[in-house]
């Protein structure tokens, strides 16, 4: 169940927008092609406008639609209903693209657009947004898990393309198709694992510390708050996990639940050291400027994380979107600011869940 919003939009020379007697023009053509869609239409009210046209139309109280003509050019026209579970759609895709090109002739438009309906409010979500925030529609077809931890929200949906995928807080983390994401964070046939040490900050999902394992590391470390996302993992992506969330410690690697600040300086005051850290925490917030307790945070994870690395040791982690640049340049100059100084290097691969290219980081002493 869902309400359904369908958007159409008309490109029109502004001569004609502009001009009084030719939006009532335009407005007569809109109604007229509409009353054949919806014999029952009625018109319940119409805005006065100096320079444009609103009218709100309806058919049987039920289904609502919006007209508008812009002074600037543009007409738009929102129709929206309610949507009962096993019902079919009020207008196909073919009666939408015919209603779409017989109103592109009649209003000599330009460009037009009409989008097929975006539904809202309904039991699943199968919007989310790209890290620039573009709106992706998701083939998500059922909610596997949900549950609230102490720290986030919980989500495992299904996706026909992507699989199951993990969900935090509204946010897309990782999908069974993902595991692009997880080999670019470890520089899979760049970095050499074998025989060394690695502490894992985060990394909820298994999927890290079940693709390390299999470089044959002397030990992995993984710090991981949320005991509630492990089990979830450990249930429903397994496929990306292994048996490690399951078994949370084996010969060469184990799992700690608690808070990796508190561990981390824990190794600080023990001396203990490592090859690799990775921050699988996190994404570098969306913000104009380094301010905030998530950039706190950061800088927190990154003091820490220098000072539990050996010397010629490595800080792995991801960034965000490619497309976020003035966010990525903020983490950069973050890292400038670090002391010791600090180098660093990136990759990046387009992620299938995310639905965009990532950037990933390899941070190491200067």
């Amino acid at each position: 169940m869902a309400a359904q919003t369908v958007l159409f939009d008309f490109t029109v020379d502004p001569v004609r927008t502009s001009d009084p007697k030719e939006r009532q023009e335009i407005a007569k053509v809109l109604r007229h092609e509409l009353e054949c869609l919806f014999p029952q239409l009625e018109q319940q009210y119409q805005m006065p406008m100096d320079d444009g046209y609103f009218a709100v139309l309806t058919e049987n109280k039920e289904t609502i639609i919006t007209v508008r003509i812009f002074g600037q050019g543009l007409v738009t026209i929102n129709l929206e209903y309610y949507l009962e579970d096993g019902k079919e759609q009020l207008l196909s895709f073919d009666t939408m693209r015919a209603l779409e090109l017989i109103l592109q002739q009649k209003l000599n438009s330009e460009n037009s657009k009409y989008l097929p309906p975006i539904k809202r409010g309904g039991y699943i979500d199968i919007y989310m947004t790209t890290s620039d925030e573009r709106i992706i529609e998701y083939d998500i077809d059922s909610l596997v898990y949900e549950a609230r931890s102490p720290f986030q929200k919980i989500q495992i949906m299904h996706s026909k393309t992507l699989g199951n995928m993990l969900i935090l807080d509204e946010l897309q983390n990782i999908a069974e198709s993902d595991l692009i994401y997880t080999e670019t964070l470890m520089g899979r046939g760049v970095e050499n694992y074998e025989g060394k040490e690695i502490c894992i900050l985060g990394g909820g999902d298994g999927a890290l510390l079940y693709e390390l394992l299999k470089e044959k590391p002397k030990f992995v470390v993984m710090l991981e708050i949320d005991e509630l996302v492990m089990q979830a993992c450990n249930k429903y992506l397994n496929s990306i996990c292994g048996d490690v969330l399951e078994k949370r410690k084996g010969d060469n690697y184990e799992i700690i639940v608690g808070d990796c600040v508190e561990y981390m300086k824990k190794f600080i005051a023990d001396g203990r050291k490592f090859d690799y850290v990775f921050g699988d925490l996190t994404d570098i917030p969306i913000s104009g400027a380094p301010i905030g307790e998530c950039w706190d945070f950061i800088r927190t994870i990154l003091e820490h994380s220098f000072k539990i690395l050996k010397p010629d040791g490595k800080y792995l982690t991801h960034g965000n979107g490619t497309s976020c640049v003035e966010s990525l340049e903020l983490f950069e100059e973050q890292l400038g600011l670090l002391k010791p100084k600090v180098k660093f290097t990136t990759s990046k691969a387009f992620v299938p869940s995310f639905m965009e290219e990532w950037l990933f980081y390899q941070v190491s002493l200067a």
